[in-house]
């Protein structure tokens, strides 16, 4: 029967390829009724999930308020006195009383040279010294003699004044001798090498037996006061006026009185465990860096630091009135800072932000945003522009991760 159908379907039709034909238009058309079948089923589940309810995200308020900030600054370290050791006199070292590295206090003796020369020197200086008081003994019995003679008009008054004359020149003389002696004495004095104030005691230059002069241009050593560390560091222009402006005072002595302590955060990058004060600004910017120099002192009872350490020192900047931002709540593009703002019918709005520091876990901000704005404090990552959220308010545990209230 099918067979018959088919045939008689054929016949229809003049020649085969007319047939033929005919099939591939009723087959397409099938195509293109399931394609648009399929496209309706399509925009049905669109719209169903066009229909989905908004996303709800957890929404930050930003507020107004004083903040902290810290700024830090690459510093040198150097002690409270810094002291080339040298000789004051030439001679052959004797002796090295000191070991490099060693605490020493002042007077204590650190260098010994040969004193003999020395010693001969003063012995020489004494006896010429005994010749000068000899000298005066006898000028003086001369005048003593010549005296009653003179007013006995025995002999002239020429006599008496050449007399009293060689009395003077040598008392002169006298005089000169007990110069000598005394630097005859320090000379000797000077063999041996004392530390000028207490400290550590640098790399030793010279060893035992080695030639020393005053003119040598490498010291024997250097001697380290390291009680109290002081903490070179330079600061723009910029954040000097902004330095100035953070403290009460009319004068900058006062306002370094009113400044808080500072903090010194060593290489290894931990915090040193004292803190210091900021105690002298230099007179002038220098001109090829525009840049100040402070001074921090910190106390090293413990002999922790020594001259020639590096660090950073930390700076505390006031902030009033600041407007504050989760760093959680921002993301950055290209080195530029967003954040996602809440606004009409609860569309949300990338918005860039200007960063002036840092506090804790939040950012303080210059532009951008205003007291009262709402951004989304959570889930910023997949949020696309004017995308409607559900706003929640933050949870407790949100709260005390920004540490503020």
């Amino acid at each position: 029967m099918k067979t018959h159908r088919f045939y008689v379907y054929l016949q229809s039709y003049p020649t085969l390829s007319n047939a033929v034909k005919h099939f591939n238009d009723v087959m397409k058309a099938a195509i293109f009724v399931m394609v648009l079948f399929l496209f309706g089923c399509s925009s049905d589940q669109n719209a169903q999930m066009g229909a989905a309810p908004p996303p709800s995200l957890p929404v930050w308020e930003i507020k107004q308020g004083s903040e902290v900030t810290y700024q830090e600054y690459p510093a040198s370290i150097d002690g409270i006195v810094n002291i080339e050791i040298r000789p004051q006199v030439e001679g052959i070292l004797d002796q090295v009383l000191v070991d490099e590295g060693a605490f020493v206090q002042k007077g204590q003796a650190l260098f010994k040279i040969n004193d003999r020369p020395y010693r001969e020197q003063l012995n020489a200086s004494r006896a010429s010294l005994n010749a000068a008081e000899g000298a005066v003994e006898n000028a003086q019995l001369e005048v003593e003699k010549l005296k009653p003679l003179v007013e006995n008009h025995v002999v002239s008054d020429f006599q008496i004044k050449s007399a009293r004359a060689a009395y003077r020149v040598a008392l002169g003389n006298l005089e000169q001798a007990k110069a000598n002696v005394a630097a005859a004495k320090i000379n000797l004095g000077y063999t041996v090498i004392t530390a000028p104030v207490s400290g550590y005691i640098g790399r030793l230059q010279k060893k035992q037996g080695s030639l020393l002069s005053p003119s040598d241009m490498q010291p024997l050593t250097q001697l380290s006061d390291v009680h109290e560390m002081h903490a070179y560091f330079s600061i723009g222009e910029s954040d000097f006026v902004t330095f100035k402006a953070q403290y009460p005072g009319a004068t900058l002595k006062q306002k370094l009185n009113n400044m808080p302590p500072v903090s010194l955060i060593l290489s290894d990058q931990s915090t040193y465990p004292f803190e210091g004060k900021v105690d002298m600004v230099d007179g002038q910017f220098d001109k090829n860096t525009g840049a100040i120099t402070l001074r921090a002192s910190f106390p090293n009872k413990e002999g922790l630091l020594r001259a020639g350490n590096t660090g950073r020192v930390k700076l505390a900047l006031q902030h009033s009135n600041a407007l504050i931002v989760p760093q959680s709540a921002t993301i950055e593009i290209q080195d530029k800072i967003f954040v996602y703002a809440l606004g009409d019918s609860n569309k949300v709005n990338k918005k860039p932000i200007s960063v002036i520091g840092k506090s804790g876990p939040n950012y303080i901000i210059s532009e951008g945003l205003k007291s009262g704005d709402k951004i989304v404090y959570k889930g910023i990552e997949h949020l696309q522009e004017d995308q409607v959220i559900k706003p929640e308010p933050l949870k407790p545990e949100d709260r005390k991760l920004t540490a503020l209230n």
